[in-house]
């Protein structure tokens, strides 16, 4: 009959590799269950697994403690190595050097943060860490999923329905301004909503608050005349130099856009529901350094001193 294969020392978890140097650096029950923060009948009855695991008394009492027997004297070089090598990559994983780093990070963004936060963001990460690499997002349905899995690491802007099982930071609030040229003959000091309604519009449809400028038409019972829709905001500076058209937007493209091409800004006389600007990653990344790493960046560039801490992820339901 063939004789039984000797357990191995992979077959043990990392609570009985501890049990086992514990006991054979303090020779103490007593003072193994207060290294290792356990009863006494815990450390008992963990000894008594172990010692029938692996067909050897392991320790034996003596006047001196609990003495190691040869075969615990052989176990010990590789239950210390094991034990090593968990403490060594745990400090390995613990840190992010950013300086050093090659890591691609990938961020889901609307095409109005690719002029409103990615210049600050790249020309930041550039400067401290010139090894890593940015690359921008659409925000889509995939957006939970991709985060939930790791294929992208955040998202920035207004993206509703990310709740259960991610956290959630507020960076900066957003209301509304519209843009013109500024030669616009019709348009003076201040816009009037009823000016405003009688004028023709450049309609943006792909931004992430553009139901919230819908939704207050409705309230209001009114629609805007779009003559012109574009899935974006490129080439919406040109039009708006070289035509009578107006625009609503966000507050922070609208002025970088305004800045960059010498439009004109006026108050929005619609009542349109602001929102906030937010930073959300998922649950299963929330203590990784690099995510740790990156959402700190962005915090540091983006949010506004009056908003408060990360909110943690809705209960799964």
């Amino acid at each position: 009959m063939a004789k039984p294969s000797a357990p191995r020392l992979d077959t043990l978890d990392l609570k009985q590799l501890r049990l086992m140097e514990a006991l054979h650096a303090t020779q103490s029950v007593t003072r193994t269950a207060e290294r290792m923060g356990l009863s006494q009948p815990s450390v008992s009855i963990g000894l008594a697994h172990l010692r029938k695991m692996l067909g050897d008394p392991l320790f034996v009492r003596t006047p001196e403690g609990m003495q190691p027997t040869p075969r615990m004297e052989d176990l010990m070089p590789a239950v210390r190595q094991v034990l090593t090598g968990l403490s060594q990559l745990i400090a390995s994983t613990s840190q992010f050097d950013a300086s050093t780093s090659e890591r691609n990070f990938r961020i889901f963004m609307t095409d109005a943060s690719h002029i409103t936060l990615m210049p600050r963001l790249f020309a930041h990460v550039n400067a401290i860490a010139p090894g890593i690499r940015l690359e921008a997002a659409s925000i889509g349905q995939n957006v939970a999923s991709e985060l939930q899995s790791g294929e992208a690491d955040l998202a920035l802007g207004l993206v509703p329905g990310l709740e259960a099982g991610f956290y959630q930071q507020a960076l900066f609030d957003q209301d509304w301004i519209c843009l013109c040229r500024p030669e616009h003959p019709r348009l003076g000091a201040k816009l009037t909503l009823k000016r405003y309604l009688s004028e023709s519009h450049v309609g943006i449809v792909s931004g992430t608050g553009a139901y919230l400028l819908d939704q207050a038409l409705r309230r209001i019972g009114q629609q805007r005349r779009i003559q012109l829709a574009l899935p974006g905001f490129l080439g919406l500076s040109a039009i708006l130099q070289n035509s009578d058209l107006i625009a609503t937007l966000p507050r922070h493209i609208g002025e970088t856009l305004a800045q960059a091409a010498g439009l004109r800004t006026l108050a929005c006389p619609l009542p349109i529901a602001g929102f906030t600007v937010k930073q959300y990653w998922h649950t299963r990344f929330h203590h990784d350094p690099a995510n740790r790493w990156l959402r700190g960046v962005c915090s540091t560039l983006f949010k506004r001193p009056e908003r408060q801490k990360a909110q943690p992820p809705s209960p799964l339901t």
